[in-house]
């Protein structure tokens, strides 16, 4: 990634990337967000709902 966005800034700049050891978790953590919205609440199952259905629900 370094090199890809150094090729395109200017040269006289200095590209640092920080990549955070916690950023395995982003998907985890943004879905568990998103998933605490009010608006999502209708979209919501249950364990028996999905036992019933399984993934297709």
């Amino acid at each position: 990634m370094q090199k890809d966005v150094s090729a395109l800034a200017p040269s006289n700049m200095k590209i640092r990337i920080v990549a955070p050891p916690e950023r395995k978790y982003a998907v985890w953590i943004g879905g568990s967000i998103l998933s605490s919205l009010a608006t999502f609440q209708s979209m919501w199952i249950s364990k028996q709902e999905y036992d019933e259905s399984g993934p297709s629900i």
